[in-house]
């Protein structure tokens, strides 16, 4: 299902998950940066809404474990960046992702959209209805993210879940050594009654992203 209403949409979550503090004690640490991979869609899907696990008006869903994946974009100094574009994108439940070059093609899951964008809100927020992302070849499960600045790609990196078993092994994110560098990569998946995931990642950047 296309989501058209984005403030309908957001109207479903408790308002304490976007509350921002009046007063930060000190400056944010910067989320960290990491690479783009080698997945990015080559050809972008024609549906690109914040909706991943439909596409267009189908009616079938994505195989996978439905996650709202939200958070904010935010400057250090913990303001919210507005009109800010937010793109993500991830393989499916199968590890195929929307690029002609990724594996297994033939199981590719024709329902999960593979990319989103949003917009962000006067208060820095986004919102993306996607999957738990799974393991694939020997790469542990991720969620990449990128921020654009006047068009351009000006910032990317990854989303990891928290206590995940195979994130000790993945090359990617061992390189980051700091452990407060890379507690800014990993967030809590939480499971709700409904069977329904949550997560919320908030990207903390050390420029001003140009919007025109």
């Amino acid at each position: 299902m296309l989501i058209r209403n984005r403030r309908h949409f957001l109207s479903g979550l408790p308002a304490a998950a976007f509350a921002i503090p009046g007063v930060f004690a000190e400056v944010l640490r910067e989320t960290e940066k990491q690479t783009e991979g080698p997945f990015y869609p080559d050809k972008l899907p024609l549906d690109t809404d914040n909706d991943l696990i439909r596409v267009n008006d189908s009616l079938t869903p994505s195989v996978g474990e439905i996650t709202m994946l939200s958070g904010r974009i935010l400057d250090r100094s913990g303001s919210p960046l507005r009109n800010v574009m937010v793109e993500i994108w991830q393989c499916d439940a199968n590890g195929h992702y929307l690029h002609s070059g990724s594996n297994n093609k033939d199981k590719a899951d024709k329902n999960f959209q593979g990319f989103g964008r949003f917009l962000t809100a006067s208060n820095g927020e986004y919102l993306f209805r996607t999957i738990k992302p799974v393991d694939y070849d020997n790469r542990t499960a991720h969620i990449h993210y990128a921020i654009k600045s006047k068009g351009k790609r000006a910032f990317t990196t990854q989303c990891y879940m928290e206590g995940h078993p195979t994130n000790a092994k993945d090359g990617i994110l061992k390189k980051i050594t700091d452990q407060k560098a890379r507690a800014t990569l990993i967030v809590p998946f939480h499971k709700q009654s409904s069977g329904i995931y949550s997560a919320k990642f908030d990207i903390v950047l050390g420029f001003t992203p140009e919007l025109t």
